[in-house]
Formats: structure tokens, C-alpha cells, sequence
């Protein structure tokens, strides 16, 4: 075997040298695989042979790929054709699809502004419109700090999702899904992102919808984009177009006041929505348009820390599957938190210890049900500890900020 690993690839690969062979078995049929170049003999498959294959056998050579036309050649008995054509061979190809997609580099790419409605200069579209970044995020479903339920209910459905092309087929719908994950500044909308893509090994597009210059840029970046993709916007309510029109007040000499949600949107980003260059029936026939459907597998996820400043047309059924909240911390979120962030070091094998810092964790439950705190703001807390602290420490330190912040805001 020959063993090679290329940068950022998670595992070696093994091939076989040049001349070698490998036996395998499929529902009882015996076949053997051999690695060879092309040499004087060729094949109108692609592939050469070297001698006569065994009596009673039939061999296919398989091209694949590289400068010497390197292939393979599959050799099996004439009486299993039908099994190794209709059968084994498919196996094989669906396999090796499985074990690509696992061993490439997953990729987080950004929309490049500067390149919408330009000349490709020979490079395809995706080239041209997306900067490609390397994706290595720790973020897990079981490092989340949400609520398990929900974040059992979450996974569940993802993989419901991955695993339904057919359904989605017979249901004349496109195969794709819509999540709108909406909650306070630093609750994990970011974070259950990443984990998504983990769970799904999807790469993601990471689209910044303010700096798209129309509505067929719009269009062209998604048409761009790749299967098994996750493409994200977030903080969609400061985006172009997208709050709620049916609020926007008008004043008594009828001249069209400044929309609310404008006082809160940087310079820039206010600029951008005044020049009106992506409409909002852009950015839904990009969600659930015809244009949606041209790419399959695939999830839109949008993120907003003000869900009620979207219009209304955005929340559709159909256009988000999903509406999920991340919200403040509670218990269930911090005991996950305490087991991602401290150190045990052998402090529950101290029956006394691990039983005060049940009671530290017991109270700090208690004071989070009393303040708003988010995830992060915990995180926070056990980032600032000592790591030589200990587990009880830590905890303390949080009791004491959870006491500190409910003297500030007071209960909620």
C-alpha cells in the first residue's frame, strides 16, 4: 500500500502501487482489483491489459486520472456480470462519493463584492464571486450551550432533512431548508451555525447582503453556490429592505418619515438601503423562488438578534421552516458551559468538594433565573479563571458576578 496525506486533509489515504492487487467480496461474489498504467495494449475503456485475464473471468479496466493514465482493472467471473454491473459497481461509486466528501477540506466562503456584474476572465462564477477560507470550527452539538431538548429537536431534524432527498422529490419541492435563528446578542446564534455544518460536514457561504449591488447579483451568487452547502446571513434585520414595512409611519405634512429601524443601522449600512439595489422580493425569491431551487441540499439560515423588526412576508411558512430562539441562560446551558470550560482535576473524587460545588452550581441555577445572562457572559466568567482554580473556584466566581448583576438590573 502507498500512503499519502495532503495539507488539511483529516486522515492519510491509501492507494495501490503500480501492478498490485486486491481481492474483495460482494454478496458472495468474489472480484479482484488490480492498479496498473496504460501501457501497449490499450482498452476502449481507457485502461490497458498486461496478459490474459484468469479462464472463466472478464476484466474492466477503470481510468483514474493522472498524467500516466493510471486505472484500475476489475476482474470477475463472466457468470456475475449482471451482479457487479448492476449491483457492486454503483456500491462502489456511492462509497467513494461518501469517502470524499469526508476526507476534503471543508471551506467558509464570503461573497467578493468587488466581482458582481463583472467579466470572468475564463473562471467559472463560483471563482469569481466567493473567496474561499479554510472551515475549522470546534463548535459541536454537544459543546452547545441550549437547551438539550431543543438541541436534540434541532440535530434530529437535520439529519431528517439529509436524509430525504426522495421525499422532498415526490413532494415537488426543492431540496433545501430555511432556519431562522433569532435571540439576544451572545446566545449562540454563531455557534449553532458551526455545528450545523459539522454535523452535516457541509462547507458554508457566509452572504453579506449589503454589499450586493442587485437583485441579479443576488441571483448569481446563489446560482453559484454548491450542494451540500449551509448559506448564511446574519444579522438579517440590518440587512437591505428587510424590516417591517407595514410599521413605517408616515408624517402629518405626507412626506415619508425615516423608518424606526433606521436609527439603529451603521452609516454604511443605512447608505446601502437607500439606494434601494436589492428589493425585498429579491431576497424572498432568493429564499423560496425559483431560484432557490437550483441548487439542492442545502440550508438558508438566517440570524437576527430583532426578530420582530422583519417584515412579516420574510417568516412565512415555507420560506423559514424553522423559527428557533436562543435565549438567555439557564441551568441546563450552564451545566453544559461548566463541563466545556472547567478543569475537574480529580475534585469529585473529594466527596465534600464535589458536593459544594453542586450547591455553588445549585445557586448560580437559582441567580439565573433572576438576571439575564447569556451564554457568553458565563463563558466569560470561566475564560477569566485561573486553569490551576479548580472547578469550585470557578463556580464562586460566577455565584459572586450572577450576585453582582442581580444588585445592578435587579430581578427580572
Amino acid at each position: 500500500m502507498h500512503l499519502h496525506k495532503t495539507h488539511g486533509a483529516p486522515a492519510a489515504v491509501a492507494s495501490l502501487p503500480d501492478s498490485h492487487a486486491t481481492g474483495d467480496t460482494f454478496r458472495g461474489v468474489r472480484v479482484l482489483w488490480t492498479s496498473q498504467l496504460n501501457g501497449t495494449g490499450s482498452s476502449s475503456y481507457g485502461g490497458s491489459f498486461s496478459g490474459a485475464a484468469p479462464r472463466g473471468f472478464v476484466h474492466h479496466p477503470i481510468p483514474i486520472g493522472g498524467a500516466r493514465q493510471r486505472c484500475l482493472r476489475l476482474e470477475f467471473r463472466r457468470r456475475d456480470r449482471d451482479v457487479v454491473r448492476d449491483a457492486y459497481i454503483p456500491f462502489v461509486l456511492e462509497e467513494a462519493a461518501a469517502l470524499r466528501a469526508k476526507m476534503r477540506e471543508r471551506k467558509l466562503y464570503t461573497n467578493n463584492s468587488g466581482f458582481c456584474g463583472g467579466v470572468g476572465g475564463g473562471m467559472d462564477d463560483h471563482q469569481i464571486l466567493w473567496k474561499a477560507h479554510a472551515f475549522s470550527h470546534p463548535s459541536t452539538f454537544d459543546t452547545l450551550a441550549i437547551d438539550p431538548e431543543l438541541r436534540d429537536a434541532i440535530r434530529a431534524d437535520l439529519l431528517r432533512f439529509v436524509r430525504r432527498r426522495e421525499h422532498y422529490t415526490r413532494a415537488g419541492r426543492a431540496w433545501k431548508r430555511g432556519y431562522l435563528l433569532h435571540g439576544p446578542p451572545g446566545t449562540g446564534k454563531t455557534s449553532l451555525v458551526a455545528a450545523i455544518a459539522n454535523l452535516l460536514e457541509f462547507d458554508i457561504y457566509d452572504l453579506e447582503l449589503t454589499t450586493v449591488m442587485s437583485n441579479f447579483d443576488l441571483r448569481r451568487l446563489l446560482a453559484s453556490t454548491r450542494p451540500k452547502s449551509v448559506i448564511v446571513v446574519e444579522d438579517v434585520d440590518c440587512s437591505l429592505g428587510l424590516f417591517d414595512r407595514t410599521r413605517a409611519p408616515v408624517s402629518t405634512d405626507d412626506e415619508p418619515m425615516p423608518h424606526p429601524s433606521l436609527a439603529f443601522l451603521p452609516p454604511a449600512v443605512e447608505a446601502a438601503m437607500q439606494r434601494e439595489t436589492i428589493s425585498l422580493s429579491g431576497v424572498l425569491n432568493f429564499v423560496d423562488g425559483l431560484w432557490s431551487s437550483c441548487v439542492g441540499e442545502r440550508l438558508v439560515v438566517f440570524t437576527t438578534n430583532h426578530m420582530d423588526r422583519l417584515d412579516p412576508a420574510l417568516l412565512r411558512p415555507g420560506r423559514m421552516d424553522r423559527k428557533i430562539e436562543l435565549g438567555y441562560c439557564k441551568a441546563p446551558a450552564l451545566r453544559v458551559l461548566a463541563a466545556n470550560y472547567l478543569v475537574d482535576d480529580g475534585e469529585h473524587r473529594d466527596v465534600a468538594l464535589a458536593r459544594a460545588c453542586e450547591e455553588l452550581m445549585g445557586e448560580a441555577a437559582r441567580l439565573l433565573e433572576e438576571v439575564q445572562v447569556t451564554p457568553a457572559d458565563v463563558a466569560e466568567v470561566f475564560m477569566g479563571c485561573d486553569g490551576d482554580e479548580g472547578a469550585h473556584a470557578a463556580l464562586q466566581k460566577l455565584v459572586d458576578h450572577l450576585g453582582t448583576r442581580r444588585n445592578t438590573q435587579g430581578p427580572v
